[in-house]
Formats: C-alpha cells, structure tokens, sequence
C-alpha cells in the first residue's frame, strides 16, 4: 500500500471516528468540519473543537482560533500529553446572539502514565465575526 493511500484511509478513519469532545457524532460531522474551516457557532463549540485540536495535535487550528492580541506564537504541543475527556461545567453567553462568553470546563489527560485533569474557564470574544479564544484562568 502507498503512504499516500494509508494516510487517506486514516483521515477516513478518524473522520468515521466518535468526536473527541464528547458530543454524539463522528469526528468529521462534528470538530473535524471546524478543523477544516467551518467556525463554530458558540463559544461552547468552539471550545470543544480545541479540545479536540489539542487531542489530534492541529497546532495551526489552535493558533487560528487564538484571539490575535494573546496568540502565541507556537503552542508547544506535548507529545507525551493524552487527552481522555472533556466536561462542560458551565457557559455564560457565547451564543449566535452574543458578542462574549465563557466556558468552565475539565479535561481529563494522562501524561508519562500520570493521570490529571485541567480545571480552566476560558473567554472567548468574536473577532472579525467569528468565535476565539482569549484567555483561560485556573480553577481551583
């Protein structure tokens, strides 16, 4: 079999795959349209399709849903880092009719054979009219 084929069959096969962030469709109904230029409605969806980016490691989708006044300019992803679930806890505003909003979140990982979990309630703001990212801050 060529690379290229085997790389088609994956995409195929991650595409058919159940979405990362925990909603009931495949991967490519559901986050993989946004990894692949659709925006995202809500600030809740947005958030969970970066949950995802950080699953499949998309560094580029990361960084293009990142509020360009906060942006990084690399994500320094950690190869090491496997993300096992995520949780919505709570959002405020975020949707078609807002300008802001924001989602308290828990995402699940294991890193080195460590289990944890990132606690975070993100912001996020529409810019140039679609959702992104600005800040997250820790919670305890």
């Amino acid at each position: 079999m060529s690379r290229r084929s085997t790389r088609t069959t994956r995409t195929a096969s991650r595409d058919d795959s159940p979405c990362l962030c925990g909603l009931p469709a495949s991967y490519g109904e559901c986050c993989g349209r946004f990894h692949s230029g659709a925006a995202a409605p809500t600030a809740e969806r947005l958030m969970r399709s970066r949950y995802s980016a950080f699953a499949v490691g998309n560094e580029p989708y990361l960084l293009s849903s990142w509020h360009p006044a906060t942006r990084p300019s690399r994500v320094g992803l950690d190869p090491a880092m496997r993300w096992a679930g995520l949780e919505i806890l709570a959002t405020t505003e975020g949707s078609a009719f807002h300008t802001t909003g924001t989602v308290t979140f828990r995402a699940r990982y294991t890193r080195r054979g460590e289990e944890g979990a990132l606690h975070e309630r993100s912001r996020f703001e529409r810019y140039e009219g679609a959702w992104v990212y600005v800040e997250g801050t820790f919670v305890d």
